[in-house]
Formats: C-alpha cells, structure tokens, sequence
C-alpha cells in the first residue's frame, strides 16, 4: 500500500520553477558559520530533514519538497559554502563541520524529543553518516530513520568512473581522477572554461536518459557554488574518503539506502557496500540513471521516502525488511 498522496506522480521532465513559500529559520554552526534553512509544509506536521549533495542547494530537492509537503513539515538546509549559506573561515571544511552542521540543524528545527527521517544525497549521506559516527549518542535521540542515497563511506577515487583502464595501471587511473576532480571542482565557470566544466558535470552527475533540465538545473547550481567552496569540498571529499571508510556502527535506526545503477560518481558499488555494513538496514533500492537520483526519478524517491516514515511511523505501508532492487 501506498501512503496519502504517493499516487500522484511528480513529472521528472521539468524541474519545479521555484520552491513552494518556506519559512526561514537562524540557524547558526558550532563555529559561528550561517546556515541557511527552510522549513515548509504544516507546522505541525511529521518532519522530514533534507541535505543536498556538493555544489547543489536546497532547490535540487524541488520534487521532493513540493511533494511531501502536503503531509509533512519538511527541512532543508544549504551546507556551508554553497547557496544561501555563510562561507566559513580558513580550515572550516571537513567531515566533522558536516557532521557538526547537521546537529545544529537538527537541535534549532526540531522540538525537543522530536525525531525525524533524515535524508542525505550525495554529500548530504555523507553528512549523515559522519554525524551518526561522531554524534551517536544523539542518532536515537533525533532520527526515527534515515535515507542515503547516491552516496558512499569511502574509496571514492577507486571507484568513480571518469577513466578506463587495466587493472595493472588502476593506480595511474586513480591519480588522474584525483587530479580530474581538484581541477574542475576549483574553476571558475567564466570564458572558454564554462562549456568544458558543464560538460564534465554532466557527464559525472547526469544519467544519458535524463531530461536535458536535469543537466541544466545541476550545471547551474554548480556555476552558482563559490568555486573556493567547491575546491574546499572536493578536497575535503577525495582526501578524507580513502580505503578507510566511515563507521556506521552509529547508525541505529532504520536506513532507506538507495543507488542508481549508471552513476558515475558514486557508482552502484558504494551503495551496495553501505547497505551490506548498515547495522539497520531497511531497504536497499537500485534505480536505473545516473547520479541524481532525486530529479531522475523524483517519484520513485518520493515514493521511498513516504514508506520510510510510514514504516517509522507506524501508518499504513511501508517498508519491513531488505529488498534488494525495486
């Protein structure tokens, strides 16, 4: 079964104009670093808590928030360095600034006893998944679940498909990703540079079926990420998520894992080691397309994340038990 409004199918080819009226709330990092945050939907109602991927911005959930705000009261925040967020100082950029800024979030938006279903795309998983290591004495205290999809805990250089070649060479291949992503995370998109870095943007976050505005939604918030910020992350991402991976021991409560079949960036590998290690595991959904996930198949990801809540919840649907593939 389906829960209230799952029946109602969200369009994947066009990309929501504009957000639905959102109120503002201050929220303000360990380190004193703005994050900007909206909460839209009922005030009253269960709440939903979303983090955006590197270089994106509260808009890339646009289907997810213009769906499940007619049930639910749903929170999304602008990492620091991208959208609407403060910049930080020098040395502000790391997994525990991820993992730091998603406590704050939660501590100035939920009430006090209050859980939610956390979800995290991208960089935003991996938000989740530092700060259930970093923070696990408050993981049961403020999620009931939480969602990670298209992400990864480690070995990001060795499987991120930007370069083919035999395996004796595999380490020359990692290099040169290595390399690949530094340079093209940290330029600015002006002059000749703008066709190459869109391109490569699309290549790395767009499944080849995608709507053309998928591409351009992704390429656009990517040109409007200070390209400092996007250096700082892509630097903090390739050297922190190395052969040692992040501990989900932490993470106690029902975990949604969700992976896309073509990304290149966080092929279907990371999403199926995450969903073999979770110690709570609750689904495992392979999704054909590329690395976004969340504009690809917003309806489908829509859909997942309403039988989340229902399984947390106790309503009707939901998930019970690992599915492997959907």
């Amino acid at each position: 079964m389906s829960s209230p409004r799952s029946s109602r199918q969200v369009r994947a080819d066009k990309n929501p104009a504009a957000l639905p009226p959102g109120r503002t709330i201050a929220v303000q990092a360990a380190d004193g670093t703005r994050l900007h945050t909206q909460v839209f939907g009922p005030k009253d109602g269960y709440p939903i808590v979303l983090a955006h991927g590197i270089t994106c911005a509260i808009r890339v959930w646009g289907h997810q928030i213009a769906d499940l705000t007619s049930d639910f009261r749903v929170i999304a925040y602008d990492h620091r360095g991208h959208g609407r967020s403060g910049v930080p100082k020098r040395g502000g950029y790391s997994l525990t600034h991820l993992a730091s800024d998603l406590d704050s979030v939660l501590e100035a938006t939920l009430q006090p006893g209050e859980r939610a279903v956390i979800a995290g795309h991208s960089m935003g998983g991996i938000a989740i998944s530092a700060w259930s290591d970093r923070y696990r004495h408050r993981v049961e205290q403020r999620a009931d679940a939480v969602a990670l999809i298209n992400t990864t805990t480690g070995d990001l250089l060795q499987h991120v498909k930007l370069f083919q070649v035999p395996p004796p060479i595999q380490q020359v291949r990692v290099q040169a990703a290595r390399r690949a992503l530094l340079t093209f995370g940290s330029v600015p998109i002006v002059g000749p540079a703008n066709l190459a870095v869109r391109q490569f943007v699309h290549m790395l976050a767009v499944g080849g079926e995608a709507d053309p505005a998928v591409s351009s939604l992704i390429c656009d918030l990517f040109a409007k990420t200070p390209s400092a910020s996007r250096g700082h992350w892509v630097r903090v991402l390739v050297d922190s998520l190395g052969p040692s991976h992040i501990n989900l021991e932490g993470l106690t409560v029902p975990t949604l894992v969700i992976g896309s079949t073509r990304d290149r960036l966080l092929p279907i590998v990371a999403s199926q080691r995450i969903a073999s290690v979770a110690p709570n595991i609750a689904k495992f959904v392979e999704m054909s397309g590329g690395h976004c996930s969340i504009l690809e198949h917003p309806a489908a990801v829509n859909r997942e994340l309403r039988d989340l809540v229902a399984l947390v919840t106790g309503s009707a649907g939901g998930v019970a038990e690992l599915e492997v593939g959907s």
